[in-house]
C-alpha cells in the first residue's frame, strides 16, 4: 500500500480533529492494557451490509452465522429484512479476540460469495472486500489519532485501506469507516480498531445507533432490528449508554410486530406508598432469551437487583414472529 493511499484515508477526517480532541480521547491515567487483556474485553461492533451480503453471512438456514458463532464464541446477527430498505446491520458482540476473528470470517465469506451473488467491489481489488464498520462520531478521534497518525498506523500494520466518512448517518451519531483489504488484513484492522474503542469507551455512551429502516418522518413504523426506541420530538432511534444518557426525555419501547398495541403503553399504576410504577412490554427474539436469563437465572437476577425493576419473561411467543 502506498503512502499516498494511507494518507488519503487519514485526510478524510483529519481536518476536523484537533490535537486537543485527540488527546481528550485517551485516558492517560489508566495503565496500558496488555494484548491478553484487550483480547478478553467485551464489546459490540456493528457494520452495514447489503441485503445480498447479509444472505452470504447468514447462509442457508442460518448455517454460516451459526458456524461463525461456534468458531469465535461471539453473538452475531443481522437485522431483519425491511421492504424497500437495501442495507442491513450486522451486530457482533463478544470478546475483542472473537470479534476480530468474526469479521475476518465475514470478510472471507463476502469475498468468496461476491461473484456468485452478483456483488461488486472485487473486480478492481482482487482478493479484497470492503467492510463498512459503524463507529460513534465521538470515538472517531481516537481511531484517526493526532494528525491522522493512528489511522495510518492501523493501515500500515494490517495492510488495509481505511476511509472515514465525514458525515454522520441519518438520524444517528454513527459514521462509517470503510475497511478495504484481505480477510486477514481486516481481522488485524478490527483488532486495532477494537482496542481504540476499548480505550475510548466512555465516549461511546449515548451514541444514537444508525438504523437503515428508520424513516426521516416521525411515526413511520417500528424498527427493523428491534430493541428500544427512543422518541424525542420528530426523531425515533436506538441509543446506547448508561442511564444518565436518557434523562432528556422518557423512553418508549416498540416491538417489531405490527400490532397497534405497540404504540399504546399501559397506564402507570400506583402503589400503596403513592409510588408510580410504569409497566412496559419489550419483545425479544426467542434465541436471545437465554442471554437475558443467564445460567441458572443469574443474569436476570443481576438486572433485577441493579435496576430495582420486576422482570418476567413469557414462556411462549406472543405472536407469529416467535418473539417473547
Amino acid at each position: 500500500m502506498s503512502a499516498e493511499g494511507a494518507q488519503a484515508g487519514a485526510n478524510q477526517d483529519v481536518g476536523d480533529v484537533t490535537e486537543a480532541f485527540a488527546r481528550a480521547n485517551v485516558n492517560d491515567d489508566a495503565p496500558p492494557k496488555t494484548e491478553e487483556e484487550y483480547a478478553e474485553v467485551q464489546l459490540t461492533l456493528r457494520a452495514i451490509v447489503s441485503s445480498k451480503g447479509a444472505g452470504v453471512i447468514i447462509g442457508k438456514a442460518g448455517q454460516n452465522v451459526a458456524d461463525l458463532r461456534d468458531k469465535t464464541g461471539v453473538r452475531a446477527g443481522v437485522s431483519k429484512v425491511v421492504q424497500g430498505v437495501h442495507d442491513r446491520v450486522l451486530t457482533v458482540t463478544g470478546a475483542l479476540d472473537g470479534i476480530s476473528q468474526a469479521y475476518g470470517i465475514v470478510a472471507d465469506g463476502l469475498l468468496k460469495g461476491a461473484p456468485q451473488m452478483g456483488m461488486g467491489g472485487v473486480v478492481n481489488n482482487p482478493n479484497t472486500h470492503p467492510v463498512r464498520l459503524l463507529i460513534s462520531h465521538n470515538q472517531m478521534g481516537t481511531i484517526i489519532g493526532r494528525q491522522g497518525l493512528k489511522i495510518k498506523q492501523i493501515q500500515d500494520a494490517s495492510g488495509v485501506r481505511m476511509v472515514a466518512q465525514k458525515e454522520m448517518l441519518p438520524q444517528s451519531t454513527e459514521r462509517i469507516v470503510e475497511v478495504q483489504g484481505t480477510p486477514d488484513g481486516i481481522q488485524k484492522a478490527v483488532w486495532e480498531i477494537g482496542k481504540c474503542l476499548i480505550d475510548d469507551e466512555q465516549r461511546g455512551y449515548g451514541t444514537v445507533l444508525y438504523n437503515p429502516a428508520v424513516r426521516v418522518q416521525a411515526g413511520a413504523g417500528p424498527l427493523a432490528n428491534g430493541g428500544s426506541t427512543y422518541s424525542g420530538g420528530n426523531r425515533s432511534f436506538n441509543r446506547t449508554g448508561n442511564g444518565a444518557d436518557f434523562n432528556d426525555a422518557p423512553p418508549t419501547y416498540n416491538r417489531r410486530s405490527g400490532s397497534d398495541a405497540v404504540n399504546r403503553p399501559p397506564p402507570p399504576t400506583t402503589t400503596e406508598d403513592g409510588e408510580e410504577i410504569q409497566t412496559q412490554n419489550i419483545s425479544i427474539p426467542a434465541d436471545m432469551v437465554g442471554c437475558i436469563i443467564g445460567r441458572g437465572g443469574s443474569k436476570i437476577s443481576e438486572i433485577r437487583k441493579s435496576s430495582g425493576a420486576r422482570i418476567s419473561i413469557a414462556k411462549a411467543p406472543h405472536d407469529e414472529s416467535g418473539e417473547r
